[in-house]
């Protein structure tokens, strides 16, 4: 199936790290925003690391909550061919143009969430901005594996002190 990303980044000029996935999954597309799906556990992880309670699970509530700390969210690509959710059956991807936001917001540090996401931005977008991302393991309920270990928070720590840092 081909699925182009809908909606703009999540950014304004205090955002200081930019949190990338690759594309949303189908349950985020019916939700509407970001991380939607009620197994992904996106929201409940940033909050665990800011040691802050985790947003509503409305649209508005976690926009708010990502402006509040300072995060910017987006996707990796613009559009691509993948089955379902599964970031490995991903083909023909286009990547984001990230010019805008990186001229209005103060990112100092881009993260992506998942391994393809990783590849692709550091293949993709990049050479472009001379800039590589940092891996985080997914929040994807497809990842609980990882997600149960300690690799996990400690990769996710990184974003806490990246917030600090700037």
């Amino acid at each position: 199936m081909h699925v182009v990303h809908p909606w703009p980044p999540l950014y304004d000029k205090n955002s200081k790290i930019l949190l990338l996935g690759s594309l949303p999954s189908p349950k985020s597309l019916a939700f509407g925003f970001y991380y939607g799906s009620p197994q992904n556990i996106f929201w409940p992880t940033l909050a665990k690391i800011l040691a802050v309670e985790e947003p509503e699970k409305t649209k508005e509530a976690r926009l708010a909550f990502a402006l509040k700390y300072h995060i910017a969210i987006w996707q990796t690509l613009k559009s691509a061919d993948i089955i379902g959710a599964q970031d490995a059956t991903i083909k023909n991807p286009i990547a984001n143009d990230f010019s805008s936001i990186l001229a209005q917001a103060r990112i100092k540090t881009i993260f992506t969430e998942g391994k393809k996401s990783t590849e692709l931005f550091n293949k993709l977008v990049a050479p472009n901005i001379g800039q590589e991302a940092v891996y985080l393991p997914s929040t994807s309920p497809a990842n609980r594996a990882t997600q149960a270990k300690a690799i996990f928070m400690e990769r996710w720590s990184l974003v806490g002190k990246a917030l600090q840092e700037v």
